[in-house]
């Protein structure tokens, strides 16, 4: 009984893996193919309006770090919580802090 079991968690575990490495190959295309759309973007400049270009490569770069820090950093694993918690904490404080600095250069 014991070696089936620890057969059964063994195949288990091959399975999380095997999922979790298709999960990292797709969050790299994925990456590469937003990284090849924000270029495109800037390349067709002439018939797109600056001001959208922009926003459209600061949202591709935006999911970018979200794909990073999920994926490539673990932060979905269990027990990051603390590490999270920094992380997020220091990029809502730099969220605000472009927002202030937007904001007084807009109102001035």
């Amino acid at each position: 009984m014991a070696t089936n079991q620890s057969d059964i968690n063994v195949y288990v575990e091959k399975q999380k893996r095997k999922r979790e490495l298709q999960h990292y190959y797709v969050s790299f295309v994925l990456m590469i193919l937003f990284t090849i759309l924000a270029f495109a973007a800037v390349m067709l400049r002439d018939s797109i309006n600056d001001y959208l270009i922009a926003i459209f490569i600061v949202t591709m770069a935006i999911v970018q770090v979200v794909f990073q820090l999920y994926y490539f950093m673990h932060m979905k694993d269990k027990d990051h919580g603390f590490p999270s918690l920094f992380l997020y904490g220091g990029a809502a404080v730099a969220f605000l802090t472009v927002i202030s600095f937007v904001s007084i250069i807009w109102i001035s």
